[in-house]
């Protein structure tokens, strides 16, 4: 059992701060980016698009970020709205920064990359006086995305986040979204990523992305239960350390682990599905499931995203999850 309690007099279910940008998917599969001549735009950043997968499930959301004062910057935030996510806190940024992009390569379903552009980007200009307290108060849930860390004034707007959350009694998310672009050093990943796992409620990532922070603070190394109870004896209460093709496991304050295979799916890419899988699993907390479900909700919602060319423009409903589920269970 989890002890997450989420207030239901919050006005607004869930809320994200850090990275809006842009994904150019390669239209060309099975080849290397330099032989690309076509691709696709979608809205990307995995804040984002965890913010319209919980959007597309019928949560009431709110995102904190900045964009920039141009085509792409409102192509972003037009996006969010029609997708029925509050952008009444999506800043536009001064004049001179851009969108960050990422471009994604598709030689085959298991070797993917991204190619990321990070300089001078307009999210990473979040300010605290962005942050409004009476916003963040309004929320069940926070989300805080590790790439908003990299950079002040952005990592002071997401500690200032933290503090209002706390203050309120909103349940706090961290997803790791390790990215190496932007970082001074590995050192400064660890310290960063380390303050603000031990200051959250829920913590989401991928083995390697834990691997990060213990560089530093664990170098002997460990496995999963060793990396859980570093934060389960802090403040967390859930952590969820992902394993690819392995699956997921979940460790809880009281000692129980559970662990989730994947569906299978006919994989187009790889990218993606730790961000449905986010989306799709905290849904399910906030809906007070148990973890199990909300688990294997993440993981069919995971295989739906990596059978599609998008990541934001395939994160599915409620239906199509089900639907994946039954079928899976029909087919045992």
């Amino acid at each position: 059992m989890h002890e997450l309690r989420f207030d239901p007099a919050k006005e607004l279910d869930f809320i994200a701060i850090g990275r809006l940008c842009i994904d150019l998917n390669a239209n060309e599969l099975h080849r290397p980016l330099e032989e690309v001549r076509t691709f696709t735009k979608y809205v990307g950043g995995s804040p984002a698009n965890i913010t319209v997968a919980l959007s597309r499930l019928g949560v009431k959301t709110g995102f904190i970020g900045r964009v920039s004062a141009d085509q792409h910057g409102r192509f972003v935030k037009q996006y969010m709205a029609e997708n029925g996510i509050d952008t009444s806190h999506i800043v536009t940024d001064k004049p001179g920064s851009v969108t960050g992009l990422a471009f994604t390569e598709i030689k085959s379903p298991t070797d993917c990359s991204i190619l990321m552009y990070r300089d001078n980007v307009a999210d990473l200009n979040l300010e605290p006086g962005d942050v409004k307290e009476d916003y963040v108060k309004k929320a069940k849930a926070l989300l805080i995305s590790g790439t908003a860390l990299a950079r002040s004034p952005s990592r002071e707007a997401v500690f200032l986040a933290l503090h209002y959350a706390h203050k309120h009694g909103v349940v706090t998310f961290f997803d790791l979204d390790y990215r190496p672009y932007t970082w001074a050093s590995p050192e400064e990943v660890a310290i960063y990523y380390h303050l603000v796992a031990e200051k959250c409620d829920v913590l989401l990532g991928g083995r390697e992305e834990f691997d990060r922070i213990e560089a530093l603070y664990a170098p002997e190394g460990g496995g999963d239960q060793e990396t859980a109870w570093r934060y389960l004896e802090k403040r967390s209460k859930i952590v969820v350390i992902k394993h690819g093709e392995k699956g997921s496991v979940a460790f809880t304050k009281d000692g129980q682990v559970y662990r989730q295979p994947i569906f299978p799916a006919n994989v187009v890419k790889s990218f993606g599905a730790g961000d449905s899988f986010a989306g799709a699993f905290i849904y399910g907390l906030l809906r007070g499931w148990s973890l199990e479900r909300c688990l294997e909700f993440g993981s069919a919602a995971a295989s739906i995203v990596v059978s599609s060319h998008s990541c934001s423009d395939a994160m599915p409903t409620e239906a199509q999850i089900r639907e994946v589920i039954a079928a899976h269970q029909t087919a045992k």
